[in-house]
């Protein structure tokens, strides 16, 4: 013969199996929980900074847009010197408002004197030609501005003649807001100076 109470224990002990076996799963994803953020913390201790030079412990993100930042410097000077300083009779005056984009008041002076000094009349006049063979520059990533130095390979054509020249030239980045298509890397040439142009001999070589 049933009676309720025999129902009553058998509800108690189902519960009570239900219960351990919730507690039994949730100590195992506790455990599991506690694993993945103790694996996720070891990571992050490792891979999240870097030790400078000097002894100073960087956040990796920042080190990374930091060669971002490198990277878009050179192709902002490469691009710039390549519009400067390549120049024909056709091309020179785009490639000079394109170039006066990508510096300050500085750049617009070096263009300023070189055509009071007869520069781009002569390129008119002789039909000069003048190719930038090579670029290489060397940058100093500072905290708030970058120093360059960029020494750039120019052959001048005067019909079946050529020449070659060393141009070393050198100035500041600093970042500004990035303006497409004018200024697309955000950054603007100050302090611009031609520090030194010499004629290259047929028997020097141009290799870095």
């Amino acid at each position: 013969m049933k009676t309720p109470f025999k129902n009553i224990v058998q509800i108690l002990r189902l519960n009570r199996w239900v219960v351990l076996s919730v507690v039994i799963v949730s100590g195992v994803v506790c455990m599991v929980a506690v694993l993945l953020v103790y694996k996720v913390q070891r990571e992050s201790l490792e891979h999240a900074f870097v030790v400078s030079g000097e002894g100073e412990v960087i956040p990796l993100t920042w080190v990374e847009q930091r060669k971002n930042l490198e990277v878009e410097a050179l192709a902002h000077l490469e691009q710039f010197h390549q519009w400067f300083y390549g120049v024909d009779a056709g091309s020179y005056e785009p490639n000079m408002e394109r170039a006066l984009w990508l510096g300050n008041a500085t750049v617009a002076e070096v263009f300023q004197q070189k055509k009071a000094d007869g520069f781009y009349n002569r390129l008119l006049q002789y039909s000069l030609v003048q190719k930038v063979e090579r670029i290489h520059t060397k940058i100093d990533m500072g905290k708030e501005s970058m120093g360059f130095r960029t020494r750039t390979v120019l052959q001048i054509h005067r019909g079946s003649a050529t020449d070659t020249y060393e141009l070393v030239t050198s100035g500041r980045l600093m970042q500004v807001e990035r303006n497409f298509p004018h200024n697309p890397h955000g950054l603007l040439i100050t302090d611009f100076f031609e520090n030194s142009l010499r004629k290259i001999e047929n028997n020097e070589t141009t290799e870095e």
